[in-house]
C-alpha cells in the first residue's frame, strides 16, 4: 500500500508546505511579541516531547523524546484551519510556522548528539 501512496505524497507534501509558507505574513515579525511567541512555542514543543519520551521504557529516553520533536505538521493543519476560521491571527500563525521550521531543523543535530553521547547497550546473544 505504501508504494501506491509514495508518489502522491511526493507531490502533495511540498504543495502543502508551500501553501503554509504562503500564508505567513512576514510583517508580523516586526511586532514585539511575535518572535517571543515563536520562541515560547518552540521551547514548549521541545520540552513537552522530551518529557513524553521519559515514558519510553528501558531505552534511550532522551533520544526517543528528541525524535518526536519535529511532529509539527499537525499543528500547521490546526493553525491553518484556525486562521481560516478567524480564531488565530497572523502573528500566532507565523509563530507556529517558525516553531515547526525550527524544531524540524534542530532535530537531526540534536539526535546526532544524543545518539552519540553514549555507547549502544550490549545485546545478549
Amino acid at each position: 500500500m505504501h508504494a501506491l501512496v509514495a508518489p502522491l505524497e511526493q507531490v502533495l507534501a511540498p504543495v502543502f508546505f508551500l501553501l503554509m509558507g504562503m500564508q505567513v505574513n512576514l510583517s508580523t515579525f516586526a511586532r514585539p511579541g511575535a518572535l517571543g511567541m515563536a520562541a515560547s512555542l518552540t521551547v514548549a514543543a521541545v520540552a513537552g516531547k522530551i518529557i513524553c519520551g521519559l515514558a519510553a521504557g528501558k531505552t534511550d529516553r532522551l533520544s526517543v523524546g528528541l525524535g518526536m520533536v519535529p511532529r509539527g505538521e499537525v499543528g500547521l493543519i490546526f493553525a491553518s484551519v484556525g486562521k481560516g476560521l478567524g480564531v488565530i491571527d497572523d502573528a500566532l500563525f507565523s509563530a507556529v510556522v517558525i516553531m515547526v521550521m525550527v524544531t524540524t531543523m534542530m532535530t537531526p543535530i540534536a539526535l546526532k548528539w544524543s545518539l552519540g553521547r553514549s555507547p549502544a547497550p550490549a545485546t545478549a546473544g
